[in-house]
Protein backbone atom coordinates (compact mmCIF):
# COMPACT_ATOMS: atom_id res chain seq x y z
CA UNK A 1 0.00 0.00 0.00
CA UNK A 2 1.30 3.51 -0.72
CA UNK A 3 0.33 6.67 0.83
CA UNK A 4 2.22 9.58 -1.04
CA UNK A 5 5.51 8.94 -1.20
CA UNK A 6 5.52 6.38 1.53
CA UNK A 7 5.24 2.75 1.28
CA UNK A 8 3.44 0.55 4.55
CA UNK A 9 4.28 -2.74 2.97
CA UNK A 10 4.83 -4.28 -0.54
CA UNK A 11 2.90 -6.87 -2.84
CA UNK A 12 4.80 -8.59 -5.44
CA UNK A 13 2.09 -10.98 -7.22
CA UNK A 14 5.22 -13.46 -8.32
CA UNK A 15 7.71 -13.67 -5.98
CA UNK A 16 7.21 -15.81 -2.61
CA UNK A 17 6.48 -13.25 0.76
CA UNK A 18 8.78 -15.54 3.36
CA UNK A 19 8.41 -12.94 6.39
CA UNK A 20 7.24 -9.54 7.16
CA UNK A 21 9.29 -8.01 9.43
CA UNK A 22 8.76 -4.55 11.76
CA UNK A 23 10.09 -2.82 8.28
CA UNK A 24 10.89 -4.92 5.93
CA UNK A 25 9.14 -7.32 3.80
CA UNK A 26 11.23 -10.74 2.53
CA UNK A 27 10.91 -12.62 -0.81
CA UNK A 28 12.33 -15.50 -2.28
CA UNK A 29 13.83 -14.88 -5.62
CA UNK A 30 15.35 -18.53 -5.93
CA UNK A 31 17.49 -21.12 -3.46
CA UNK A 32 20.42 -18.71 -3.28
CA UNK A 33 18.87 -15.09 -3.03
CA UNK A 34 16.01 -13.01 -2.15
CA UNK A 35 14.34 -9.51 -2.09
CA UNK A 36 14.57 -7.43 0.62
CA UNK A 37 11.97 -4.55 0.20
CA UNK A 38 12.19 -1.96 3.02
CA UNK A 39 8.94 -0.29 3.79
CA UNK A 40 8.66 3.49 6.00
CA UNK A 41 7.27 1.05 8.96
CA UNK A 42 9.38 2.58 12.04
CA UNK A 43 9.23 0.45 15.01
CA UNK A 44 9.85 1.57 18.77
CA UNK A 45 9.94 -0.40 22.04
CA UNK A 46 9.52 -3.13 19.85
CA UNK A 47 5.61 -1.98 18.45
CA UNK A 48 5.30 -0.98 14.94
CA UNK A 49 3.73 2.21 15.46
CA UNK A 50 0.93 3.57 12.44
CA UNK A 51 2.76 6.47 11.11
CA UNK A 52 4.95 6.02 8.18
CA UNK A 53 8.04 8.10 7.85
CA UNK A 54 7.98 9.01 4.29
CA UNK A 55 11.63 8.06 2.54
CA UNK A 56 12.79 5.99 5.40
CA UNK A 57 12.96 2.50 3.51
CA UNK A 58 15.23 3.98 1.19
CA UNK A 59 17.62 5.40 3.46
CA UNK A 60 17.97 2.11 5.47
CA UNK A 61 18.39 0.78 1.86
CA UNK A 62 20.52 2.87 0.41
CA UNK A 63 22.97 3.69 3.74
CA UNK A 64 23.81 0.07 3.73
CA UNK A 65 24.33 -0.19 0.14
CA UNK A 66 26.99 2.23 1.02
CA UNK A 67 28.57 0.51 3.64
CA UNK A 68 28.57 -3.25 2.05
CA UNK A 69 30.61 -1.64 -0.44
CA UNK A 70 32.90 0.54 1.91
CA UNK A 71 33.01 -2.05 4.37
CA UNK A 72 33.84 -5.52 2.22
CA UNK A 73 37.31 -5.37 2.80
CA UNK A 74 36.60 -6.24 6.40
CA UNK A 75 33.64 -8.93 6.00
CA UNK A 76 32.81 -10.73 3.23
CA UNK A 77 28.59 -9.58 3.02
CA UNK A 78 25.13 -10.66 1.24
CA UNK A 79 24.80 -7.64 -0.54
CA UNK A 80 24.53 -8.45 -4.56
CA UNK A 81 22.90 -5.10 -5.82
CA UNK A 82 20.37 -1.98 -4.87
CA UNK A 83 19.81 -1.15 -8.57
CA UNK A 84 16.64 -2.53 -9.75
CA UNK A 85 17.68 -2.63 -13.28
CA UNK A 86 20.23 -4.99 -12.47
CA UNK A 87 17.26 -7.15 -10.68
CA UNK A 88 14.84 -10.60 -12.36
CA UNK A 89 12.85 -9.06 -14.77
CA UNK A 90 9.61 -9.99 -12.39
CA UNK A 91 10.34 -6.96 -10.51
CA UNK A 92 12.47 -4.26 -12.13
CA UNK A 93 9.30 -2.77 -13.61
CA UNK A 94 8.15 -1.95 -10.38
CA UNK A 95 8.63 1.02 -10.02
CA UNK A 96 7.65 1.57 -6.01
CA UNK A 97 10.20 -0.40 -5.37
CA UNK A 98 13.17 1.64 -6.40
CA UNK A 99 15.51 3.03 -3.88
CA UNK A 100 14.38 0.89 -1.28
CA UNK A 101 15.06 -2.91 -2.31
CA UNK A 102 18.01 -4.87 -2.23
CA UNK A 103 18.92 -8.12 -4.10
CA UNK A 104 21.14 -10.52 -1.67
CA UNK A 105 22.92 -13.98 -1.08
CA UNK A 106 20.77 -16.10 1.35
CA UNK A 107 21.87 -17.57 4.36
CA UNK A 108 21.42 -18.96 8.03
CA UNK A 109 21.16 -16.14 10.31
CA UNK A 110 22.91 -16.50 13.55
CA UNK A 111 20.05 -15.96 16.21
CA UNK A 112 22.19 -13.11 17.94
CA UNK A 113 22.34 -9.85 17.71
CA UNK A 114 26.58 -8.71 17.72
CA UNK A 115 26.12 -5.31 19.61
CA UNK A 116 29.40 -2.86 19.62
CA UNK A 117 29.22 0.00 21.65
CA UNK A 118 31.94 3.14 21.77
CA UNK A 119 29.74 5.10 23.58
CA UNK A 120 27.64 4.83 27.15
CA UNK A 121 23.84 5.36 26.31
CA UNK A 122 20.83 3.40 26.17
CA UNK A 123 20.18 -0.30 27.98
CA UNK A 124 24.33 -0.04 28.58
CA UNK A 125 24.11 3.08 30.68
CA UNK A 126 20.92 1.96 32.41
CA UNK A 127 23.06 -1.15 33.29
CA UNK A 128 26.36 0.71 34.16
CA UNK A 129 23.83 2.99 36.80
CA UNK A 130 23.02 -0.27 38.49
CA UNK A 131 26.12 -2.72 38.35
CA UNK A 132 29.07 -0.71 37.19
CA UNK A 133 29.28 -3.20 34.28
CA UNK A 134 28.02 -3.81 30.64
CA UNK A 135 27.31 -7.11 29.70
CA UNK A 136 29.77 -8.45 31.72
CA UNK A 137 32.59 -5.94 30.77
CA UNK A 138 33.77 -3.78 34.22
CA UNK A 139 33.65 -0.17 33.63
CA UNK A 140 35.51 2.50 35.21
CA UNK A 141 33.63 4.30 38.03
CA UNK A 142 32.55 7.80 37.44
CA UNK A 143 31.18 7.64 33.89
CA UNK A 144 28.85 9.99 32.72
CA UNK A 145 25.86 9.56 30.49
CA UNK A 146 27.26 9.22 26.88
CA UNK A 147 30.45 9.15 27.86
CA UNK A 148 32.96 7.08 25.24
CA UNK A 149 34.39 4.47 26.18
CA UNK A 150 37.46 3.54 27.19
CA UNK A 151 37.17 0.95 24.24
CA UNK A 152 34.52 0.00 22.26
CA UNK A 153 32.93 -3.07 23.73
CA UNK A 154 31.15 -5.85 22.30
CA UNK A 155 27.93 -6.75 24.09
CA UNK A 156 25.93 -9.36 22.21
CA UNK A 157 21.76 -10.07 22.36
CA UNK A 158 19.55 -12.53 21.91
CA UNK A 159 17.93 -12.11 18.54
CA UNK A 160 14.39 -12.22 19.51
CA UNK A 161 11.40 -13.42 17.38
CA UNK A 162 8.90 -11.46 19.48
CA UNK A 163 9.55 -9.05 22.81
CA UNK A 164 12.60 -7.37 23.75
CA UNK A 165 16.27 -8.70 22.24
CA UNK A 166 18.26 -9.48 26.09
CA UNK A 167 21.89 -8.37 26.30
CA UNK A 168 23.59 -11.52 26.99
CA UNK A 169 27.42 -12.10 27.86
CA UNK A 170 30.04 -13.77 25.69
CA UNK A 171 30.37 -17.08 27.24
CA UNK A 172 26.02 -17.21 26.90
CA UNK A 173 26.58 -16.09 23.30
CA UNK A 174 29.47 -18.45 22.58
CA UNK A 175 27.07 -21.24 24.06
CA UNK A 176 24.53 -20.45 21.07
CA UNK A 177 27.17 -20.30 18.40
CA UNK A 178 30.19 -21.47 18.98
CA UNK A 179 33.44 -20.79 20.33
CA UNK A 180 34.97 -20.40 17.02
CA UNK A 181 32.21 -18.73 15.17
CA UNK A 182 31.61 -16.34 18.36
CA UNK A 183 35.66 -15.18 18.52
CA UNK A 184 34.98 -14.29 14.31
CA UNK A 185 32.04 -12.40 15.32
CA UNK A 186 33.61 -10.28 17.66
CA UNK A 187 36.89 -9.75 15.52
CA UNK A 188 35.04 -8.67 12.50
CA UNK A 189 32.26 -6.43 14.57
CA UNK A 190 34.87 -4.75 16.65
CA UNK A 191 37.06 -3.79 12.78
CA UNK A 192 33.34 -2.95 11.11
CA UNK A 193 32.50 -0.76 14.24
CA UNK A 194 35.89 0.83 14.23
CA UNK A 195 36.30 1.51 10.50
CA UNK A 196 33.28 3.00 10.10
CA UNK A 197 33.17 5.19 13.21
CA UNK A 198 37.01 6.31 11.80
CA UNK A 199 35.00 7.74 8.65
CA UNK A 200 31.49 8.51 9.75
CA UNK A 201 33.49 11.12 12.82
CA UNK A 202 35.58 13.00 9.32
CA UNK A 203 31.80 13.05 8.07
CA UNK A 204 30.18 14.97 11.08
CA UNK A 205 28.68 12.36 12.57
CA UNK A 206 29.59 9.92 15.74
CA UNK A 207 28.53 6.73 15.75
CA UNK A 208 27.69 5.60 19.58
CA UNK A 209 26.92 2.29 19.12
CA UNK A 210 25.53 0.02 16.32
CA UNK A 211 24.34 -3.50 16.13
CA UNK A 212 25.51 -6.34 13.16
CA UNK A 213 23.35 -9.57 12.23
CA UNK A 214 25.72 -12.35 10.82
CA UNK A 215 24.74 -15.33 8.28
CA UNK A 216 26.29 -18.70 6.99
CA UNK A 217 25.65 -19.10 3.06
CA UNK A 218 25.53 -22.59 1.04
CA UNK A 219 28.91 -22.54 0.74
CA UNK A 220 30.08 -22.28 4.62
CA UNK A 221 31.23 -18.46 4.37
CA UNK A 222 29.72 -15.73 7.35
CA UNK A 223 28.34 -13.41 5.67
CA UNK A 224 27.35 -9.87 7.03
CA UNK A 225 23.49 -9.10 6.45
CA UNK A 226 20.56 -7.40 6.89
CA UNK A 227 21.28 -3.64 7.40
CA UNK A 228 24.42 -2.31 8.43
CA UNK A 229 25.13 1.27 10.52
CA UNK A 230 21.83 2.71 9.34
CA UNK A 231 19.98 5.33 11.56
CA UNK A 232 17.34 2.37 12.74
CA UNK A 233 20.32 0.30 13.91
CA UNK A 234 22.71 2.55 15.16
CA UNK A 235 22.85 5.62 17.20
CA UNK A 236 24.18 8.99 15.34
CA UNK A 237 25.44 11.99 17.16
CA UNK A 238 26.59 15.36 15.73
CA UNK A 239 30.41 15.72 16.25
CA UNK A 240 30.35 19.06 16.55
CA UNK A 241 27.17 19.20 19.19
CA UNK A 242 28.21 16.18 20.98
CA UNK A 243 28.28 16.85 25.10
CA UNK A 244 28.39 14.45 27.39
CA UNK A 245 26.78 14.50 30.73
CA UNK A 246 23.16 14.25 28.91
CA UNK A 247 21.01 12.57 26.31
CA UNK A 248 22.40 14.08 22.97
CA UNK A 249 20.22 15.20 20.17
CA UNK A 250 20.44 12.06 17.18
CA UNK A 251 20.11 11.05 13.42
CA UNK A 252 18.10 8.23 14.29
CA UNK A 253 14.98 7.08 15.52
CA UNK A 254 16.03 7.88 19.28
CA UNK A 255 14.23 11.18 18.45
CA UNK A 256 10.67 8.56 17.79
CA UNK A 257 11.43 6.92 21.42
CA UNK A 258 11.69 10.53 23.48
CA UNK A 259 8.61 11.32 21.90
CA UNK A 260 6.82 8.18 23.00
CA UNK A 261 8.08 8.38 26.48
CA UNK A 262 6.38 11.69 26.55
CA UNK A 263 3.11 10.29 26.60
CA UNK A 264 0.49 8.27 28.71
CA UNK A 265 1.34 4.55 27.12
CA UNK A 266 2.38 1.58 28.22
CA UNK A 267 4.74 0.71 25.41
CA UNK A 268 2.17 -2.63 24.32
CA UNK A 269 -0.01 -2.67 21.20
CA UNK A 270 -1.50 -0.63 20.04
CA UNK A 271 1.38 1.77 19.37
CA UNK A 272 0.07 5.96 18.90
CA UNK A 273 0.29 7.78 15.91
CA UNK A 274 3.02 10.23 15.79
CA UNK A 275 2.14 14.00 15.03
CA UNK A 276 2.58 15.83 11.86
CA UNK A 277 5.59 17.66 13.20
CA UNK A 278 7.52 14.64 14.75
CA UNK A 279 6.84 12.44 11.52
CA UNK A 280 8.57 15.01 9.09
CA UNK A 281 11.19 16.12 11.54
CA UNK A 282 12.05 12.25 11.93
CA UNK A 283 12.25 12.45 7.51
CA UNK A 284 14.91 14.82 8.17
CA UNK A 285 16.96 13.45 10.37
CA UNK A 286 16.84 10.29 8.60
CA UNK A 287 17.91 11.82 5.01
CA UNK A 288 20.12 14.15 6.62
CA UNK A 289 22.29 10.66 8.15
CA UNK A 290 22.29 9.67 4.54
CA UNK A 291 24.14 12.88 2.92
CA UNK A 292 26.41 13.14 5.79
CA UNK A 293 27.55 10.00 5.66
CA UNK A 294 27.54 9.40 1.81
CA UNK A 295 27.94 13.25 0.64
CA UNK A 296 24.91 12.25 -1.70
CA UNK A 297 21.66 13.20 -2.13
CA UNK A 298 18.56 10.20 -2.13
CA UNK A 299 18.12 8.92 -4.10
CA UNK A 300 13.88 9.06 -4.25
CA UNK A 301 12.75 7.64 -7.46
Amino acid sequence: MNVGTSISESNIRDLKLLHRGKVRDVYEIDDVRLLLVATDRISAFDCVLPTLIPQKGRVLTQISAFWFNRLANVSANHFITADLDEMPESIKNIGSLSGRSTLCRRTEVFPVECVVRGYLEGSGWKEYQETGSVCGHILPTGLRQCDQLPEPLFTPATKAASGHDENIDYEKFTGIVGAEVAAELRKRSLELYRRASEYARSRGIIIADTKFEFGVDRDGSILLIDEVLTPDSSRFWSVENYSPGKAQASFDKQFVREYLETLDWDKTPPAPPLPPEVQAATTERYTLAFKLLTGSELATE
